[in-house]
């Protein structure tokens, strides 16, 4: 079956009980049993719930991959990818990562004596020259957050699996739509399916979808013990947004290319980060490992924070909020939000800057978009 068939049915068949079309929420803690030493399918909705069961079942079918574990976030997801490791080992990330993502690798991992090194993801080389005896694993996004640039993930693969290491990609800003990490040779794949997979800004989820079942095995072994685990009513809600991620990821994209290519345009900006845009150094890339470019665009303000604010506050279809890949249109300032963790001097190095914006562009009318887009960049004072 095709990508949006297999949203829409892939793990929700009529339900055995009643012959309900859509998957039931599951709102229970504990399941009746009926007598000793006798497993059942579920006895405890930490440890397994029909409702999450089923948006298992499905995340695993989008991406090509045999299992799937659902979390209470995406940060959730991404500690227990990090429990595979112990003291002693060495993380390779690419440089232009979540904020989140950094600090989880610096100040969880590195006092238990996790050691990261942080390479620029755009050459594939980077990681080989970075990698040693103790490294068990090479963490990337791809596109990245917030400065959108791609990994080559077949190289990166090729490269670890030769030394044995884990490939883990956060595939949360391409979606397994755009996207198939597990099919390009990583080993992991992880999610905050806050964003795009459920699409509406309504609940807080991750996931984390492999093809080996001894890595799912720890996986769901960590998933039970830890019990960072989405409620029924969050795993339902996930799955209805699945059903429609083809036709808004299709909007996503139309959108975003519209709204790059006209702030390339502007005067007022200094540069735009969208892979779709012909003249991305990675374009080529971008177009040959994914099926779209999405929804994400980041551009530069000269001036630095106080044009970034004039702009943020001018805006009034664009909500200036934490999060993305909502139906809605958000703008984000990494520096101050999502990448503050991150050291100034660090964030400098790497490209995110006091004039950075991010835009998540969502599936409005794209004229109302560029409008308010148009109003607001007129209300920032040029810096001198």
């Amino acid at each position: 079956m095709k990508f949006p068939t297999l949203a829409i049915h892939a793990g929700q068949p009529p339900d055995t009980a009643t012959g309900a079309t859509i998957v039931p929420i599951y709102q229970t803690s504990t399941f009746t049993q009926r007598e000793i030493g006798q497993e059942p399918p579920f006895e405890y909705s930490r440890t397994g719930n029909p409702t999450r069961s089923a948006l298992e079942q499905c995340l695993a079918a989008l991406d090509e991959g045999r299992h799937a574990s659902a979390f209470a976030s995406g940060s959730a997801a991404t500690a227990a990818v990090m429990s595979l490791l112990r003291p002693g080992d060495h993380v390779v990330a690419a440089a232009d990562l979540y904020g989140g993502t950094y600090r989880y690798l610096e100040k969880v991992l590195g006092p238990q004596g996790v050691t990261t090194t942080y390479v620029d993801g755009r050459t594939p080389g980077a990681f080989e020259s970075a990698f040693g005896p103790a490294t068990r694993m090479a963490w990337l996004e791809t596109p990245t957050n917030p400065l959108l640039q791609l990994v080559d993930i077949r190289a990166v693969a090729r490269i670890a699996k030769a030394r044995g290491v884990l490939v883990a990609v956060d595939n949360t800003f391409a979606t397994s739509f755009l996207q198939k990490p597990l099919a390009l040779g990583a080993d992991i794949v992880a999610y905050s399916t806050t964003k795009y997979m459920a699409g509406h800004s309504d609940l807080v989820g991750g996931a984390v979808v492999v093809n080996d079942t001894t890595l799912h095995e720890q996986i769901k072994f960590y998933q039970n013990a830890a019990g960072a685990v989405p409620g029924p009513f969050d795993a339902w809600l996930t799955l209805r947004g699945l059903k429609t991620l083809a036709v808004r990821m299709r909007q996503h994209g139309e959108n975003a290319s519209e709204i790059a290519e006209y702030l390339r345009a502007h005067p007022l900006v200094e540069a735009v980060q969208y892979p779709g845009l012909s003249d991305h150094p990675q374009h080529a890339l971008a177009a040959g490992q994914m099926a779209g470019f999405g929804g994400m665009v980041t551009f530069r303000l000269p001036g630095g924070r106080p044009q970034a604010s004039a702009f943020v506050r001018a805006l009034r279809l664009f909500a200036y909020a934490e999060s993305l890949g909502g139906v809605e249109s958000l703008v984000c300032h990494p520096a101050s939000m999502t990448h503050a963790s991150i050291p100034e001097a660090d964030r400098v190095k790497r490209g995110i800057t006091e004039g950075t914006i991010r835009l998540s562009v969502g599936i409005e009318d794209v004229a109302d978009l560029r409008d308010d887009l148009e109003q607001a960049l007129a209300a920032v004072t040029p810096a001198r």
